[in-house]
């Protein structure tokens, strides 16, 4: 018995695959010349590039957990393999071939110019605003456990038994993940090995951007910031403006903004300090009287969509890579995917 099945046939015509796949299809395209100068034309033939990058595309858009995982199910789901371009024949990657392939993208800088030519796809420029922007962070968990935090000097035992020890990220490190960084997001809440993911987004549809990843440290976010928002204004041709929460709110943040043509709607932090001392805003009336002030702080709240989009659905919430750079790879392609997931439902693709 032969049978003969295409998976352009077995997906539906409604799915919303769909139109995403259209629109990824026309940014590879485009980029084919980068993809070139990235393999060789001897020995045997790799990954091709435009297969890798829909299929890492899957694994975020459908939080597949780990690369060896994304094999197998590109092994019998159609689905998957149709948006890929595979053929049902096809045989899948090995793993670790894969796995070296994809760092060979992120070497490249290959996910950051995915999203530069998504940004500027004649049918998402319109969507974009080119004055008006929010920027935050968030903590995504590193692939590391509490016991893996052991003195520098090498002076403890096995770190099974750190209750009551006082460790701090001058002193200790991670054995298995020595980029990431001991951080809690607020008082109260657990300390947690971590990196700092902050993401710039345009306030007049909430897509994303800008992003980059940083060691999780209490000046990250602004410095974050400061760097994404100084390039975006330059690419501006007037000021812009910025939403940002009152973790912002410092006069050193709020100077270097404005010196770099930006001008900062950031919420004011007037709350009392531990020492019943009570702060004073680097923000005031100068800046909250104008109306443009409270619709920033209405827009920048879209941020956290990207966010918790990012956690529930995609692969941001515990990264299974290690080092800064591989987790602002997996962070640039959870922007990206949430980008394809918003915008066929503003556009006809």
């Amino acid at each position: 018995m032969f049978s003969y099945v295409s998976p352009e046939t077995r997906v539906p015509a409604t799915h919303p695959l769909r139109a995403i796949r259209a629109l990824v299809r026309d940014v590879l395209h485009e980029m084919s010349r980068s993809f070139a100068w990235l393999y060789s034309r001897e020995g045997r033939p790799s990954v091709p590039p435009e297969q890798l990058l829909s299929a890492l595309l899957i694994q975020v858009l459908y939080g597949i957990r780990s690369e060896r995982q994304l094999m197998e199910q590109l092994d019998y789901n159609l689905l998957y393999r149709w948006f890929v371009g595979l053929s049902p024949d096809d045989p899948v990657w090995n793993p670790t071939t894969f796995s070296k392939n994809r760092e060979r993208l992120q070497n490249g800088d290959i996910f950051q110019k995915f999203m530069s030519r998504l940004l500027n796809h004649p049918r998402v420029t319109p969507l974009l605003s080119d004055e008006h922007f929010s920027v935050d962070g968030t903590l995504i968990e590193a692939w590391a456990s509490q016991k893996s935090f052991r003195p520098k000097d090498g002076s403890d035992d096995d770190g099974s038994d750190f209750h009551g020890q006082k460790r701090k990220n001058d002193t200790h490190a991670s054995t298995t993940d020595p980029e990431s960084r001991l951080y809690r997001k607020a008082a109260g809440r657990e300390a947690k090995l971590s990196y700092m993911g902050h993401a710039l987004m345009d306030n007049r549809h909430g897509l994303a951007v800008g992003g980059r990843v940083t060691q999780a440290t209490g000046t990250a976010e602004r410095e974050a910031s400061e760097a994404m928002l100084k390039a975006k204004a330059k690419s501006a041709a007037g000021r812009i403006t910025v939403g940002e929460d009152k973790a912002y709110d410092t006069a050193d943040h709020v100077a270097n903004l404005r010196d770099a043509g930006v001008t900062p709607h950031v919420t004011q932090n007037n709350g009392e300090t531990k020492t019943g001392r009570h702060r004073r805003s680097a923000i005031d009336g100068r800046t909250t009287r104008h109306p443009g002030y409270a619709m920033s702080q209405t827009r920048r709240a879209m941020i956290e969509c990207i966010f918790g989009w990012g956690k529930q659905h995609g692969t941001m919430r515990k990264t299974k890579l290690r080092g800064v750079a591989r987790v602002a790879g997996t962070f640039m392609l959870n922007l990206i995917a949430y980008n394809l997931v918003r915008i066929p439902k503003m556009v006809a693709i």
